[in-house]
């Protein structure tokens, strides 16, 4: 059984599009079915999966097993990723990053996974209507972190869901929604909130609760969750743990804790080095290196669920007035913009030696540029035309196939 930080599990998601036209194209099981050279819910393509997971436009790359530490993971995922767009081209297709597709209509566009576990998504659309951007048109990355016991878990979860109402604002990608700029950097966790409203203990406020103990949990939160599904699924077919919709969720089959609030990137770069400031962030909290743990399991959900909502709207630019909160972080100050706060846990991991350099170089990317979010917004006009985000969508792609950060160039 691994221990804290000792393995890492990492998935992220991408939309499967027309290359002519940049629309949704819903093939994610021809691509499986070619990759494997017969139809499959699971192509194993070495150290990764690629599978699916609900919308038939989306393809998730995942470890198999937990990797011994991040660095290095962000070339074998783009390995992945190049071996799909090679077959993607055959068919006039590609791979589109970021968070979510800028125009797709999720009322008209959205097919289900038809195959494997369609018995899951059906009950999912049965109960909650999976035709909107919340099930249909979300793209993430996710950190799987490991933990061997109560102990190990009582202080993870207290770390995750201190440190999960910032992660917005290094990771936004998801400005632009049904073709409009719409205000918010991180459209995607603003309709997440949103998608499970007909049972709201499916995803509560995001911001997990505060409970530390493995058995508290399943039946705080999870026993909750089940008893208030079960008139609406009495075959109990949602009855897991994966049905638990918050920003980070317990895994106890795999003895993991998975966090899910972060946009996936333009590239996997980026996503892995967010990965490594975020996990060296992580440990500094566990070890207790600015506050102890009894301070860290005291903070209140609902403050911060504000304090995410607000990351949600304004990503990096967003200030935080809350110097108990950035002194837990080991930031000594009044106030600071979730920007200028992880540049200053950057510095921290890279003084810790947590970032390799290629992490260091893509951190100094988003500290120069902002998130992806500023960016897609920056190269964009106030109303943008068809014309010109499928320019900047394009060029999204390109940065995809070359694991190349995007930085936004002068409007036209």
């Amino acid at each position: 059984m691994l221990q804290l930080f000792q393995g890492f599990g990492i998935e992220l998601e991408y939309m499967l599009v027309d290359a002519g036209t940049l629309d949704v194209a819903p093939q994610a099981d021809w691509l499986l079915a070619a990759a494997a050279g017969s139809p499959t819910d699971q192509y194993l393509d070495g150290e990764l999966a690629w599978d699916n997971e609900l919308a038939l436009h989306v393809v998730e790359f995942k470890l198999v097993e937990p990797a011994p530490a991040l660095a290095g993971l962000a070339g074998r995922f783009h390995a992945g990723i190049g071996r799909a767009n090679a077959l993607l081209a055959g068919r006039g297709l590609a791979l589109m990053p970021s968070a979510m597709h800028p125009w797709m209509d999720p009322l008209r566009e959205l097919r289900l996974w038809p195959h494997g576990n369609r018995e899951v998504y059906a009950a999912f659309d049965r109960i909650f209507s999976c035709q909107g951007h919340g099930w249909a048109n979300l793209q993430s990355m996710h950190i799987n972190l490991p933990f061997a016991d109560d102990t190990e878990f009582a202080a993870l979860h207290a770390a995750v869901r201190f440190l999960l109402p910032v992660m917005p604002g290094l990771a936004a990608s998801s400005p632009v929604m049904d073709g409009r700029l719409n205000g918010t950097a991180d459209n995607r966790l603003a309709v997440y909130r949103g998608n499970c409203r007909r049972i709201p203990s499916v995803t509560g406020a995001v911001v997990p609760e505060p409970v530390y103990g493995i058995g508290e949990y399943q039946d705080r939160i999870l026993g909750r969750i089940y008893a208030d599904l079960a008139p609406h699924d009495p075959q109990g077919v949602l009855a897991q743990e994966w049905v638990n919709a918050r920003g980070a969720i317990a895994r106890f089959e795999r003895m993991a804790l998975e966090i899910r609030v972060l946009d996936v990137q333009e590239c996997p770069r980026m996503d892995l080095a967010f990965a490594q400031v975020i996990v060296a962030t992580l440990r500094s909290l566990c070890a207790g290196a600015h506050c102890d743990l009894s301070s860290l399991q005291g903070w209140r959900t609902e403050g911060l669920a504000r304090y995410l909502d607000a990351a949600i709207a304004g990503a990096e630019r967003t200030e935080v007035h809350d110097s108990r909160y950035l002194a837990a972080l080991g930031y000594r100050g009044r106030s600071a913009r979730i920007g200028q706060l992880w540049g200053f846990l950057a510095e921290q991991a890279a003084v810790a030696g947590a970032l390799d350099p290629d992490a260091g170089r893509a951190l100094e990317h988003y500290l120069r540029h902002g998130t992806l979010a500023t960016r897609i917004t920056a190269a964009l006009p106030e109303e943008p035309a068809r014309a010109e985000l499928e320019r900047v969508y394009r060029d999204l792609c390109q940065c995809l196939a070359m694991n190349e950060p995007y930085a936004a160039p002068a409007r036209r």
